[in-house]
């Protein structure tokens, strides 16, 4: 009897995955990008673990936590808890993996965070380990989502060899180069045996590519690589299928506070207004995006309900008349005033840009959408030479990024020129209210202190949040039981499997 020609060619034991941008590194300590950070997770999973739909922490490799007192924590480390080559995860490796990072001199991207929270940290048994704080903190457990590695897999300066870290995840590294990355399950998961035995992930540049890969069955899953006008063309082919879910991530505009013309608030609210988000969502994303109120998302736990910023042009204008800036000659004529507004180069954002330029200058704001590189873009905006632009935010899990992104002393200066208040916002209660969300550790009271914190962000929109555009995974559609993450992240690949055909 004949069968049917097989219609995938991918391998039945292994997952083809798409990025748009290589991985760099899978060490936990210096992933960079989201990429690295992705990868990093499914090979060295930390003492806790924040993928979950709520986004609240919960144990992974930790057993139990305990608070001593407010600056001491005890955490015991799971006893089945294995790397890749079967030796358990002790609390020496945990101290090491920590020591790494707030060692003074240390060149981890968490030096400087994790040393500011943590004075110490210690072991006090096989599986214990002691947190010392220097001042009491509220992030702790959000804060043991850093990737635990092996010790004993590391050289004398504490790198891997062909960059194969050795963690306790699902996944062991076989292959980092720059254009793919391989990884064979882990026997020794605490999570039991993951859905395929190998996840191989490939560095595809283009975008057009990815789709027509995913749709000629040459890859299995790609996620939030492609424009999401594009999504419902695709999935008229039978190959695949798309996975969805509402996202932590926020799309926002930029404007820089320092600015002669931003730095009046009834410009930034008049250029908030004049935007037509939910035109922009409804037509360019496909409907795949919630509206934003400000960087935390409805399902948030500590998400405040801030009234949504309507598309009003008319009290736009008005406003820009009440900041010193009427309509010259009427509209259609001169401008009120020209912006620069900078975007990278990537096509779908260079269009979303000249949309939002048009719309601006229906209110008498002339916008010149000028693309560059994603390097020089982001080197411009650390420095703060732009005057408009728009980016994402990294995942958001804890509502402490409130101070990392607003607080006045996480404003970028040649000692931290990666600090994320890019904007150069400052406001006293601001900065006071996310010092005290750092000290106080029961959930209402954090509520309390950063539902402040949105409405005086809402008051003053040194940014405009512009919406939440949803995690979207076209996959194969033999892939089953993929969850797409609110934070994007890849955990999901451990339980995903492949029907295989005959």
């Amino acid at each position: 009897m004949a069968c049917a020609p097989r219609q995938r060619r991918t391998p039945d034991d292994t997952l083809v995955v798409l990025f748009e941008a290589p991985v760099k590194t899978v060490d936990p300590r210096y992933a960079a990008s989201s990429y690295d950070a992705k990868v990093s997770r499914l090979v060295a999973p930390g003492l806790v673990t924040v993928d979950s739909l709520d986004m609240a922490p919960r144990p992974e490799l930790a057993e139990s936590f305990e608070q001593v007192d407010e600056l001491t924590w005890r955490v015991t480390i799971r006893a089945d808890a294995r790397f890749a080559d079967g030796k358990p995860v002790t609390a020496e490796d945990v101290v090491w993996t920590f020591g790494t990072v707030i060692a003074k001199g240390s060149d981890s991207l968490w030096h400087k965070g994790f040393s500011e929270r943590f004075r110490a940290v210690v072991p006090e048994g096989p599986r214990t380990v002691r947190f010392d704080l220097h001042q009491p903190l509220a992030t702790f457990l959000t804060d043991l989502d850093m990737g635990i590695i092996a010790r004993h897999g590391a050289d004398r300066n504490g790198r891997y060899p062909g960059g194969r870290v050795l963690g306790a995840g699902p996944y062991r590294v076989e292959e980092v180069t720059g254009q793919r990355v391989v990884l064979r399950a882990n026997p020794h998961w605490h999570g039991g045996k993951p859905g395929v035995p190998s996840i191989v992930i490939k560095n595809v540049r283009d975008a057009s590519a990815r789709l027509i890969m995913l749709a000629g069955g040459s890859a299995d899953l790609s996620q939030n690589a492609f424009r999401y006008d594009l999504i419902d063309h695709v999935l008229a082919r039978e190959r695949v299928r798309e996975v969805r879910h509402p996202s932590n991530i926020l799309t926002y505009m930029l404007l820089n506070n320092e600015d002669a013309i931003l730095k009046d608030v009834r410009v930034r609210r008049a250029i908030a207004l004049a935007l037509d988000r939910e035109a922009l969502v409804r037509q360019k994303l496909a409907g795949r995006a919630v509206l934003a109120t400000g960087l935390l998302p409805p399902s948030h736990w500590c998400y405040a309900a801030i009234p949504q910023i309507p598309h009003d042009p008319e009290a736009a204008m008005k406003l820009l008349d009440e900041a010193g800036y009427p309509d010259p000659d009427g509209p259609g004529g001169q401008p009120r005033f020209s912006l620069v507004y900078k975007t990278s180069a990537d096509q779908f954002r260079v269009a979303m840009a000249r949309v939002m330029a048009s719309q601006l200058g229906k209110v008498g704001i002339a916008v010149d959408v000028r693309p560059f590189e994603f390097a020089t873009f982001f080197a411009d905006i650390k420095k703060g030479i732009y005057q408009i632009a728009t980016m994402q935010t990294s995942d958001i899990t804890e509502p402490d990024l409130f101070y990392t992104y607003f607080h006045s002393s996480r404003i970028p200066s040649p000692a931290d020129p990666n600090a994320n208040n890019r904007w150069r916002y400052r406001n006293a209660l601001v900065d006071q209210r996310t010092e005290e969300g750092r000290r106080v550790s029961d959930r209402a009271g954090r509520i309390a202190l950063y539902a402040e914190v949105q409405r005086q962000l809402a008051e003053d929109l040194p940014v405009v949040p512009l919406w939440h555009e949803d995690n979207v995974a076209i996959v194969n559609a033999d892939v089953v039981d993929f969850v797409v993450l609110p934070n994007a992240r890849l955990s999901g690949l451990a339980r995903a499997r492949k029907l295989v055909r005959e």
